[in-house]
């Protein structure tokens, strides 16, 4: 089944008044919230979201917006990046170096390297 819709245009932040006399930009006025388009889905899927969102007492509406939201967070998180757990075996800091500084560790490390 199709779902028809039309868009519905204005300039995001603009009125639609013309430019004044001066031959300046129209003012900021409103801004868009949302816009009317086509999606087509298969007879049986949107079947079953009228279903479900009558049953719940929604609109098909929130459930396709809801969805969309929900994909595309779940894209975001798949994107994100995740550090692999690169530690290695052993037991912490030898016991000399317990509550030494950064600058004591690392002055350790370089030792005789040239650093």
């Amino acid at each position: 089944m199709r779902i028809h819709g039309v868009f519905r245009w204005q300039r995001p932040g603009w009125t639609t008044r013309s430019a004044d006399a001066g031959g300046r930009s129209p003012i900021l006025h409103d801004m868009v919230t949302h816009m009317k388009t086509t999606v087509e889905i298969s007879d049986p899927v949107l079947a079953e979201a009228k279903n479900r969102a009558r049953l719940e007492g929604s609109t098909l509406r929130a459930l396709v917006e809801e969805g969309l939201r929900l994909a595309l967070e779940r894209r975001d998180r798949e994107r994100e990046f995740h550090l692999r757990d690169a530690s290695v075996g052993g037991n912490g800091l030898r016991p000399e170096l317990q509550g030494a500084s950064w600058d004591e560790i690392r002055d350790l490390a370089y030792r005789g390297r040239g650093g």
